[in-house]
């Protein structure tokens, strides 16, 4: 089975605080890392539900869970975290969640295999894709989105500056010209073509190019955005006793078909979830400030976000640019 070292473990569980019979939902379960350590303290009497898009990753992360001496009942949904409200009203409309984390950086071997394309560090195919039975690859954007709709992707999702952006693009639209970009490095070496290596001081100047393609390759802050409004309703669903079909809630939209489900969370569950960058820590900064500050249903146990210490750090890098944010549903 791969190994993948989950961050932020220590505070995850002092902040979470799991108890036995509790039910534990991993938005994001990777390798099973963090849903493994949950699983052992809610115990057979608890339930441990694992999200995932990687389907691959899904299974392992299961087997973690289940292989367990004193194991909780495990139920896995392979899909994005954005359709969680609305497949557990579907299949298991019993079941109230007292603790949720979403974790949304990548697991180590997805970033390790070529194959998928997430990085530069090993020629494979300019994929990206988290579910390999998503439509839409890199590659195909790369070479079919007009010069303005790709600098628009590196400008905004990727943070270049406008004029940096609009070089990339320009290469870009160029290149495949003579031939379809189809691997990593092949666009890395366009995509450092293009910019001031100077100004990246110290990251490699394709960095970002990679991030902001992958951001849309998997739609990640559109279905950020929409999770995080399934979070706010079910806060208020919860805190307000509004039940599973969601009562006054009913006629609320939502990202993904989950209006309307709202009973999915328990008035006084800890809900955590770590980000990786300032696109990602923004919405949820903003989000749990809105549950907390303006609509008084939820409170901080995270004042600012947590981040790891230094022995963290040295023992695994991948965590250095974690930041975690938690909040308990119900005021005060």
């Amino acid at each position: 089975m791969a190994t993948h070292t989950p961050v932020l473990m220590t505070p995850l569980l002092e902040l979470l605080r799991p108890q036995p019979g509790e039910v534990y939902l991993d938005a994001t379960a990777g390798l099973g890392g963090h849903a493994a350590a949950m699983a052992e303290r809610v115990g057979p009497t608890g339930k441990v539900i694992l999200c995932d898009l990687d389907a691959g990753n899904l299974s392992c992360a299961a087997e973690r869970v289940r292989a367990l001496p004193r194991a909780p009942t495990v139920f896995t949904l392979h899909t994005s975290f954005v359709q969680i409200p609305r497949l557990l009203a579907e299949h298991h409309p019993e079941v109230r969640v007292d603790m949720l984390l979403a974790d949304l950086g990548f697991a180590s071997n997805q970033m390790a295999d070529a194959q998928r394309g997430f990085s530069f560090m090993h020629d494979g195919p300019l994929d990206m894709r988290l579910d390999q039975t998503g439509p839409i690859t890199a590659a195909e954007l790369v070479n079919t989105l007009p010069e303005e709709e790709l600098a628009a992707i590196f400008r905004d999702l990727g943070e270049e500056p406008p004029g940096v952006a609009r070089g990339i693009a320009r290469k870009l639209v160029s290149a495949r010209a003579v031939g379809p970009i189809e691997t990593t490095s092949r666009f890395a070496a366009i995509v450092r073509s293009a910019v001031p290596a100077a100004s990246y001081r110290g990251i490699d100047p394709a960095t970002r190019s990679f991030q902001a393609l992958r951001i849309t390759v998997n739609d990640e802050l559109g279905n950020l955005t929409g999770f995080l409004a399934a979070i706010e309703r079910a806060a208020a669903a919860a805190v307000k006793g509004i039940g599973a079909q969601g009562g006054k809630m009913g006629g609320v939209g939502g990202v993904g078909g989950v209006g309307g489900v709202g009973g999915w969370v328990r008035p006084n569950a800890r809900i955590g979830i770590i980000s990786f960058h300032s696109l990602e820590d923004r919405p949820v900064k903003q989000s749990f400030n809105k549950l907390v500050e303006e609509r008084h249903i939820a409170t901080h146990l995270t004042r600012k976000a947590v981040q790891a210490d230094d022995g963290e750090r040295a023992e695994n890098p991948r965590s250095r640019s974690a930041k975690l944010r938690v909040i308990r549903l119900g005021a005060g």
